[in-house]
């Protein structure tokens, strides 16, 4: 299954707010030839919110064509309703997609019996694993250690994005679910010692930028290399902290911005980058040598 560097890939829009698909195919390219080891499209860090449904759908397929199999791809379809949940994942299904990567539902927060329902549900409709994506920081719903190990019982369901940054979950999550259920950081400050306390990966942000180093790092966690990761992370520490001074995708919209990459186009509710975090983020690229002198 999948491991390693998985990039929570942005939507990159126009100034006008529109689906900028050149820029994606773009973004594409850079992250095959970095050496990213998968993508997670329409996720959080790629707006899925905003997006229209058929913009949604768009975004993944495009995404799936323009990987064109070099990757895996990883589906965001997740939302606080499960009928919604499932007919977004079911059209999605037959594009190519490699997985799904669904959250927790939002808003309404249901009860880890409503939790466990909602992702069976969801993994019997559709014919592509399921990632459990746990983020309570957004969503206002703690899915628990106990309650995926009930879930990772499940064919369907491979494994979680486990992003609230405590690294004790993983020896959890590894003692209740066993060797062969995958565990992923979704939070990058945190990602390496989650590596090498038994995690399979990172669904990452900081990669968006730094796609190569991330990938480095994560190669060098993997393998238990301690020392070596410590090193290749060093340089990245301001991106993985600097990149959440306002709500993701605002820094890291920012950031591939000031590097070229896309375009400055984010949907309402976010709003462009403070001036004074410009400097901050700008320092941050600058620590882990993304900007040319």
């Amino acid at each position: 299954m999948f491991s390693g560097s998985l990039v929570a890939i942005v939507t990159p829009m126009t100034a006008e707010g529109a689906v900028d698909f050149t820029a994606l195919e773009q973004l594409v390219d850079l992250h095959i030839s970095a050496g990213t080891d998968g993508l997670v499209v329409a996720g959080t860090t790629g707006e899925s919110a905003t997006l229209t449904k058929s913009e949604h759908i768009a975004v993944i397929e495009a995404a799936v064509s323009f990987t064109a199999g070099r990757v895996p791809v990883i589906a965001g379809t997740g939302s606080n309703s499960t009928a919604q949940t499932v007919e977004l994942s079911q059209t999605v299904d037959a594009m190519g997609v490699d997985g799904y990567l669904v959250v927790t539902p939002y808003y309404n927060k249901p009860p880890q019996q409503g939790l466990v329902e909602h992702f069976k549900t969801v993994a019997d409709a559709v014919g592509k694993p399921l990632m459990l994506y746990n983020v309570p920081g957004r969503t206002g719903v703690d899915l628990l250690p106990e309650t995926v190990a009930r879930l990772a019982t499940h064919p369907g369901i491979f494994g979680i994005k486990e992003a609230t940054g405590e690294l004790d979950r993983v020896a959890k999550l590894r003692e209740l679910c066993g060797v062969e259920f995958m565990l992923y950081s979704g939070d990058d400050e945190t990602s390496r010692e989650f590596m090498l306390a038994g995690g399979n990966g990172i669904v990452s942000v900081t990669a968006n930028v730094a796609p190569a180093a991330m990938a480095s790092m994560c190669q060098a966690a993997l393998a238990g290399d301690a020392d070596k990761a410590a090193e290749l992370d060093a340089p990245l520490a301001g991106l993985h902290r600097d990149l959440f001074i306002e709500s993701n995708p605002i820094p890291v919209k920012w950031a591939l911005q000031r590097m070229g990459l896309i375009g400055g186009g984010l949907r309402l509710p976010l709003v462009a980058l403070a001036e004074g975090n410009q400097v901050v983020v700008e320092a941050a690229l600058e620590q882990a040598g993304l900007l040319d002198k």
